[in-house]
């Protein structure tokens, strides 16, 4: 037979709440003893003590006077509750009992006298003539300071048990009282969340709860849901990261969402209630997001919202390197095209039977095409990056600018530090802005140098122009996202990638005015990880307008 959540819940609760009582229950009982135990061990100590510096009792037992000794003894422990008082000699032996009367002139029982025949007082359970007891001694010393007795005072165990299960009995009876008002109390209380979690069993739930986390986690975008009064209810990893948020969920969960992000209009409440919002472009603390909002609705009720976001740099970042690769194949496009019109001037020179004349034309052509190819792959050993050199070369040309590369460069090896793709990028971007800084300087164009340099150190690259140069009004953030003097297209991320990349692996950038006019790029790329150079150095200089 299936029982039921309700049914379930309830027994739990009872089982554990009368297991909770059991344990209390033992906890106090020892707690209780050994409190007890402490308390009459602290108080049978002070008995003996007290009764061990009477004057009267120690001269009579200096003299062994048993019958002083007894009329005295009776008056104490008609004044004390513990279970029996004994007082002996030096000797070890009785001179009075105050339970058994007849034991007097026998020897101590217990084994426990050496240490206060030395002068010590001394707190022992211990097997006596009356049974086992908690028993405090103390020496009886003479005006000499010579041990001449022991006064020991007792408490039996027994006794101490029964004032231990009286306190306990009447504790038992409140837990009993508590306990019926417990049962009543979870009978109504496991009705209540039946009604709240939907007659749902918490296998059901756990389910539930399970798949929402890991779908949370597993999403690559920031997720924040919010209640009604816009305070967090959930917020996964991603969106923790982006906002750059170091406190664990836990201790964000409850609180506004203006604890968290700062004030936008994005989160006014009567945006929020107006209406559903997607793709919408916002600031999230210091972060460009792209941000999407949804309400939570429960029986037509509002209960709060969901808000995704995603960093729109990292989309902008992914666009430019899109870019990049289309940039490449455009090179590769332009040569093909280039080539093509040779072929097809060639080929009308070789119709028109002109041969010297096309001889003269293929080694015009080829010459400088050769030469430059030749000197790429014999430098390089990439293929892309060769294959990148050589359309930036040809594209160069097409502006009616030229690159020359420094007979120094050489990269006969990968670098270690960048991916082959980093390293296109970094390329790609210093040259493309070199050549359109070139070409929008005054005729003629000077050409652009390249430098292309791997040693066992680091990989350098100097790209030289004699453009425009930097506008000093920019030119401590040239390499922020965004920055750019561009006029038209998709600019101002790749000095921001470049930057990105050279910082992540260590690397230094230095920019410095090229003399009239110019710029020098130089990046220092460490090839082991020693090198130590500032990140970014903007040097001292004077920029072309």
């Amino acid at each position: 037979m299936k029982v039921s959540f309700q049914i379930k819940l309830f027994i739990s609760l009872v089982l554990f709440f009368s297991g909770l009582f059991v344990l209390l229950g033992v906890y106090y009982y020892n707690d209780v003893s050994h409190q007890l135990y402490q308390e009459m061990s602290a108080r049978a100590k002070i008995q003996a003590e007290e009764i061990a510096i009477i004057p009267n009792l120690r001269q009579s037992v200096t003299d062994k006077d048993i019958r002083a000794i007894t009329q005295f003894m009776h008056k104490v422990v008609a004044h004390s509750d513990a279970s029996f008082i004994v007082i002996g000699d030096d000797k070890g032996l009785h001179l009075f009992h105050s339970v058994h009367s007849d034991v007097v002139g026998k020897t101590l029982v217990g084994g426990d006298n050496a240490d206060v025949l030395q002068g010590k007082s001394t707190i022992t359970i211990r097997k006596g003539g009356l049974g086992i007891s908690l028993r405090s001694k103390a020496p009886i010393f003479d005006d000499a300071g010579k041990v001449v007795g022991i006064v020991s005072v007792g408490y039996l165990t027994s006794y101490l048990d029964t004032i231990t299960l009286g306190k306990v009995i009447n504790i038992f009876i409140a837990a009993v009282l508590l306990l019926a008002a417990l049962f009543i109390f979870s009978w109504f209380f496991t009705r209540s969340i039946k009604k709240q979690i939907f007659s749902l069993e918490p296998r059901e739930i756990g389910l539930l709860v399970r798949q929402q986390k890991a779908m949370m986690e597993s999403i690559y975008e920031g997720v924040i849901a919010i209640d009604s009064a816009s305070r967090i209810e959930v917020i996964n990893q991603a969106a923790r990261k982006l906002l750059g948020l170091s406190q664990p969920t836990r201790e964000l969960r409850g609180q506004t969402i203006g604890d968290v992000i700062a004030s936008v209009p994005f989160f006014a409440k009567p945006t929020m209630l107006e209406s559903d919002t997607h793709d919408e472009i916002c600031r999230f603390n210091q972060l460009t997001v792209i941000a999407s909002r949804v309400r939570i609705m429960l029986e037509d009720k509002l209960q709060g919202w969901v808000i995704t976001f995603r960093d729109r740099n990292e989309i902008d970042s992914l666009s430019a390197q899109l870019s990049q690769v289309k940039r490449y194949a455009d090179n590769l496009r332009i040569m093909r095209h280039e080539q093509l019109n040779r072929m097809t001037t060639l080929s009308g020179l070789l119709h028109m039977e002109r041969y010297d004349e096309a001889v003269h034309y293929i080694q015009a052509q080829s010459e400088h095409a050769q030469e430059l190819l030749d000197f790429i792959s014999s430098r390089f050993s990439s293929p892309t990056l060769c294959g990148l050199l050589l359309g930036k070369a040809a594209r160069a040309r097409e502006k009616g600018v030229e690159l020359i590369f420094d007979p120094l460069s050489r990269m006969s090896s990968p670098c270690r530090s960048l991916a082959e793709a980093e390293l296109i990028s970094i390329i790609g971007n210093l040259l493309d802005n070199a050549i359109e800084a070139t070409q929008r300087a005054a005729l003629p164009h000077d050409p652009v140098e390249v430098l292309i340099l791997l040693n066992k150190r680091e990989l350098i690259i100097e790209v030289a122009d004699r453009g425009i140069g930097i506008d000093p009004a920019i030119g401590d953030r040239i390499f922020e996202r965004g920055m750019t003097t561009k006029r038209s297209g998709d600019h101002g991320i790749g000095l921001y990638l470049i930057a990105s990349y050279v910082t992540q692996v260590g690397g230094s950038i230095d920019v410095s005015a090229n003399a009239p006019r110019g710029t020098i790029f130089s990046l220092f790329i460490p090839e082991t990880g020693n090198v130590q150079r500032p990140v970014v150095t903007l040097e001292d200089q004077t920029y072309a307008t």
